[in-house]
């Protein structure tokens, strides 16, 4: 068996370290406390802004929303900045999921001081899709650990249909013709993992999932957010806030796979 090098740990490791909120935010624009309110809102339309920051003595003390500004000036309608709402810069690319799973944006601070913004949108930026296929292929590494673990000589050939086991076995006749080192279960696509997965008593508890049910749900989901990733797809539209609570169940199920070993056991089929 392949030793398996990888895991949830590494992956955080590597993006806390060298990708964080610095790299998807973008700078804050600003108004001074004196400004005309309807001028600003008038800004704001015309470039879809939803929320401005606010200046006084050349520093941004607060924020406004566009759908808020009236008559009068900014500093009427300038909100103070709540801890909840503000990420320091070197903060990692999960704290923005948790903050903008309740809200349109959250403000970053640069140097101590408020000066950026990550809005939804921004989660459709390289870095963070970037995080989010690597969390999904590392689970999908450990769903084949364990399947090789769990299912000694080739068992779970017996859970799968005929049509799946067929196209298994012709990539992989393709594979040995190119002198490529593989096994049966490397030709396995992720459908075939995930079947394998809810059809497999063992497996499903290794996951810790409560039923086959909810196990073919999640693994659907995962496997179509796995696509549009992977197919430079729309990440956001239509998948909000279930994309927030998918990266929660991915990194979820990543962390039961990586805390357990079947080796030597066979499962119930």
């Amino acid at each position: 068996m392949k030793h398996l090098k990888s895991s949830l740990s590494d992956l955080r490791r590597l993006f806390e370290r060298t990708v964080t909120i610095r790299d998807i935010a973008e700078p804050l624009v600003s108004f001074d406390s004196d400004h005309d309110a309807a001028a600003v809102r008038r800004f704001m339309e015309a470039h879809s802004f939803d929320a401005l920051g606010v200046r006084e003595n050349g520093c941004v003390c607060g924020y406004v929303f566009r759908e808020a500004l009236g008559d009068g000036l900014v500093r009427s309608y300038t909100r103070s900045f709540l801890a909840t709402e503000v990420l320091g810069e070197s903060d990692p690319l999960t704290s923005a999921f948790k903050v903008l799973r309740d809200r349109n944006q959250v403000f970053v601070t640069v140097l101590g001081r408020v000066g950026g913004v990550v809005t939804r949108a921004d989660l459709q930026k390289a870095p963070v899709r970037m995080w989010l296929f690597g969390l999904i292929s590392l689970t999908e590494m450990h769903m084949q650990r364990l399947i090789r673990e769990a299912c000694p000589d080739q068992g779970w050939k017996r859970v799968l249909d005929g049509d799946r086991l067929t196209a298994a076995e012709s990539l992989f006749k393709r594979k040995i013709a190119r002198n490529l080192e593989t096994d049966l279960s490397d030709c396995l696509e992720w459908g075939d993992k995930a079947t394998i997965f809810w059809k497999t008593p063992k497996l499903l508890a290794a996951a810790n999932l409560p039923s086959k049910t909810k196990a073919k749900e999640l693994f659907r989901r995962l496997e179509s957010l796995r696509n549009d990733l992977s197919h430079a797809s729309d990440i956001i539209q239509g998948r909000w806030p279930e994309l927030a609570d998918r990266a929660e169940d991915a990194e979820s199920l990543l962390q039961n796979l990586e805390s357990t070993s079947l080796s030597g056991k066979a499962a119930n089929l």
